[in-house]
């Protein structure tokens, strides 16, 4: 199944924050409206929308900082899961970074995800043995 994958803008606010909590990964912690106005101020053209028909169906987060890229908020429907369409969007993804020049890409995942680990590592990515360390400066709530 192909997809169109362009920007997201503003007004996919609802479709995109309801996409992310159908998929699971919104977290009391986190505000997903914050999260996705957060990014359209950063870097907008590397926060995708993947589409078919006209509705969107995936989403993806990317930022890059001249050393490393991120991946965030990979999402896609679960009707649509196992169709190759997370793929093509990392595939999109992948691109956009290496015509930056970016050598290598991290991504975070909940541990206790284990579908997405086997997705990761089934497009060539591999557990590096760190510690993610994080401090929340601007709480959400």
């Amino acid at each position: 199944m192909n997809i169109k994958i362009r920007s997201v803008v503003k007004e996919d606010i609802k479709k995109i924050t309801s996409l992310w909590g159908e998929c699971g990964l919104s977290v009391p912690w986190n505000d997903p409206e914050k999260d996705f106005l957060r990014k359209l101020d950063h870097s907008p053209d590397m926060f995708l929308a993947g589409e078919v028909g006209g509705v969107i169906i995936a989403s993806v987060m990317v930022a890059y900082d001249g050393h490393r890229g991120n991946v965030n908020y990979l999402a896609v429907l679960p009707e649509f899961q196992k169709h190759g369409i997370g793929k093509q969007l990392m595939q999109e993804v992948e691109n956009r970074l290496t015509n930056l020049g970016c050598p290598k890409i991290n991504l975070l995942i909940r541990n206790t995800n284990v579908d997405v680990v086997r997705f990761y590592e089934a497009l060539g990515y591999k557990i590096d043995p760190v510690v993610c360390v994080g401090k929340r400066l601007i709480p959400d709530d």
